[in-house]
Order: C-alpha cells, then structure tokens, then sequence
C-alpha cells in the first residue's frame, strides 16, 4: 500500500507535522506537487487521521495522573454502553480503553492535586453505573510517551 516514498514523507511528516510543505518535500526528497498530493492520498485512506495539539497537562496545573481498572456487571445487558456513556461526561477522563479479561475497561484520569482526585473519585467516578470492581494505580513516571512509528 505504501511505497518508500510515501515512508519517506511519513518518517518527516511524524517528527513534526507543522513543517511547512517546500521544507517536507525537500527533506523528503520530493517535488513539493509530490509531497502534497501524497500526503492527500494518505489523509483520503485514513493513514494520516489528524494533526493535534499536544498539551502538557502538568503546565496546566494538573499534577496528578491515575489509571483506574474497571471491572463492570457482567450481568446487566447495558453495563458496557452505560458506564462508557457516562465516563465520556467527566472531564477528567481524558482516556478509556477497553480490554477482554478480568479489567474490563480502563480510565485515565486528571486531577490538579490529590485532594481534586479524591473530590474526583467519591463524585464523578464511584456513581458510574455498573462498576463491580475498581483498581486505582498512581502514575509516578512516564518513561516512553511516542506515537512514531517505524515506517
């Protein structure tokens, strides 16, 4: 599907997609006619999804981060689609994956301090619909954070 010139264009374009057309091409080695129409085909094929700002949450005020595992009722038909639901209204959940296993589902949240997390945790997140079991991990350190890819 992708050829070495488009790998070319994607291992540029990942390392910082706000370079300007003429400069992507050049370090790619592609007329800048080339670059652009390959980069289309890629956003058309849904290879390139987005371009986004990464905030650092931390500049923000935000200090602390926590994983919550879940384990949802299995025995109620809607638990799946009604906690997700409802986890999609907190704010602070900036993340929530889902997994086959014991954990159902898994929630990454925000907060400014612990005593945010705590107000966070009894109000917003307890009250979720259908939560059999939840596990809280405490982020320390993040050691790897990249969505490069070897192309």
């Amino acid at each position: 599907m992708l050829d070495e010139t488009d790998r070319r264009i994607l291992r540029q374009y990942q390392h910082d997609p706000g370079m300007g057309p003429a400069e992507l091409a050049e370090r790619a080695a592609v007329t800048p006619a080339t670059c652009a129409r390959r980069l289309e085909r890629m956003r058309a094929a849904g290879i390139i999804r987005a371009n986004r700002a990464v905030i650092d949450w931390r500049a923000l005020g935000y200090e602390v981060e926590v994983s919550l595992r879940v384990a949802l009722d299995k025995t109620q038909p809607r638990a799946f689609d009604e906690f997700t639901a409802a986890a999609r209204e907190v704010p602070e959940v900036v993340e929530i994956q889902t997994f086959l296993g014991r954990v159902d589902l898994r929630l990454y949240v925000i907060a400014r301090d612990m005593a945010h997390y705590q107000h966070l945790y009894r109000s917003a997140i307890l009250p979720l619909p259908h939560i059999a079991d939840i596990e809280a991990l405490m982020h320390v350190a993040r050691i790897k954070s990249d969505e490069v890819l070897p192309v």
